[in-house]
C-alpha cells in the first residue's frame, strides 16, 4: 500500500520516546533493545544522547547497524495506533551549539547529562522505514521519500526560534521545541504536541506566515 510521506514524519515529531534495537555483543548477534528519548534533528531522523558507558552504545561502536521503532498511543492502544519502524546505521556526531541547543528544546532535563563528560550525541542515518497507520494502513518507504525538500538552516531555525520567544502574545504555557518545513513541535504545560502545516514552507517567510498562525490558533 502506498504511504504518503507525511504520515512517518509528522510521527517521528510527536514521540518524545522509541526504541533502539542494536546488535548485542555477548551473546553475539541477538537483538538489544533499549528505550531511549528522542529528538528528531533536521531531517526528522533520531538523534540520541547516550552514555559511552551503555549497553547499546558500545553495540553501536561494534555494529552501526540498528532498528528504532516509534510508536503514539495516548489512549493505550499500541495497535491501532501509527508507529514506524526505522531501519539504518547510527553515527557519532559533534556537539555543535545548533545540535546542543535543538536536542535541550525537546530535553531540557538532559543538560545534567551533558555536563557529566561521558554522554555523546548519535544519529540514524536511515535505509528504509516500515509505517504502520492502522489496520490496513502499513507500507514501506525508502529514507528519500520521507522528506524531499532541503532542511532548514541552523540560523533559519534560530531566527524563528527567537521570533517565537520575542513574540508579545505567546501564552507563558507554550513553548516551542522545533520548526521543519511541514510543522511546529509545541510544549504546552510540558506536554509534546504537532502543530502540522496544511502544505510545505519552503521559504523563511511562509515559516514566519506559519509560525505566527501557530502562536495565534493556541490563543484562542
Amino acid at each position: 500500500m502506498k504511504i504518503p510521506a507525511h504520515a512517518p514524519l509528522h510521527l517521528l515529531h510527536q514521540v518524545a520516546v522509541g526504541t533502539l534495537a542494536t546488535h548485542c555483543r555477548d551473546p553475539q548477534g541477538f537483538p538489544y533493545p533499549s528505550v531511549l528519548p528522542f529528538a528528531p534533528d533536521g531531517r526528522h531522523r533520531p538523534m540520541l544522547l547516550v552514555s559511552g558507558l551503555a549497553e547499546h552504545t558500545r553495540n553501536l561502536h561494534a555494529d552501526p547497524r540498528a532498528g528504532f521503532l516509534v510508536a503514539h498511543a495516548p489512549d493505550g492502544d499500541v495497535l491501532g495506533g501509527p508507529r514506524v519502524t526505522l531501519i539504518g546505521t547510527f553515527e557519532r556526531i559533534e556537539p555543535e551549539q545548533a545540535v546542543v541547543k535543538r536536542y535541550l528544546r525537546y530535553h531540557p532535563d538532559a543538560e545534567r547529562y551533558l555536563a557529566l563528560g561521558d554522554f555523546a550525541f548519535w544519529t540514524m542515518q536511515v535505509d528504509r522505514l516500515r509505517y504502520i497507520g492502522g489496520f490496513g494502513a502499513m507500507g514501506w518507504l525508502d529514507a528519500e521519500d520521507l522528506d524531499p525538500l532541503a532542511p532548514l538552516a541552523p540560523d533559519d531555525e534560530a531566527q524563528l526560534v527567537q521570533h517565537f520567544n520575542d513574540h508579545s502574545r505567546r501564552p507563558a504555557t507554550l513553548e516551542l521545541a522545533g520548526i521543519d518545513r511541514y510543522g511546529v513541535d509545541l510544549k504546552i504545560k510540558g506536554a509534546r504536541t504537532r502543530f502540522m502545516f496544511d502544505a510545505p514552507k519552503t521559504d523563511q517567510e511562509t515559516l514566519h506566515a506559519a509560525l505566527e498562525d501557530c502562536i495565534e490558533r493556541h490563543i484562542r
